[in-house]
């Protein structure tokens, strides 16, 4: 029943998209508040841009295995790793687009890493029934 782990993936690829991207946004403000209320400093606001970014690098792999095995699907290496790398390179592609107030990144792109990431969730030796 490999149709129910690419489910399975659709639905954990689709969850730590959204929370990825609700972090990008969310720390992305923060770096522009610390801007705003900073304006004479040259780096204001770097240290939060960096941090968040990095956060949410590291945690789309962390989001992707952990949500896989809740749902009890093992052999998830090809999704945790591709996924992982993939997301650094979407984000940090379209993260000029993120850093805009109210700006996301565009939602073909994101439909296409879901797509991926559903595709990768059946790649793998996974547990067999």
């Amino acid at each position: 029943m490999q149709y129910i782990r690419h489910a399975k993936g659709a639905l954990t690829v689709t969850a730590s998209t959204a929370a990825c991207h609700t972090l990008m946004s969310a720390g992305y403000t923060w770096a522009r508040d610390g801007r705003a209320t900073d304006e004479h400093t040259m780096f204001s606001g770097a240290f939060e841009f960096l941090l968040t970014t990095a956060a949410s690098w590291a945690l789309m792999p962390l989001l992707l295995w952990a949500g896989m095995r809740v749902m009890g699907e093992t052999g998830n290496s090809v999704l945790v790793l591709v996924g992982g790398l993939v997301w650094a390179g979407l984000s940090g592609y379209y993260i000029d687009d993120i850093d805009f107030a109210g700006g996301h990144i565009p939602i073909l792109a994101v439909a296409a890493y879901v797509l991926l990431g559903t595709v990768l969730a059946g790649v793998g030796p996974g547990r067999r029934k």
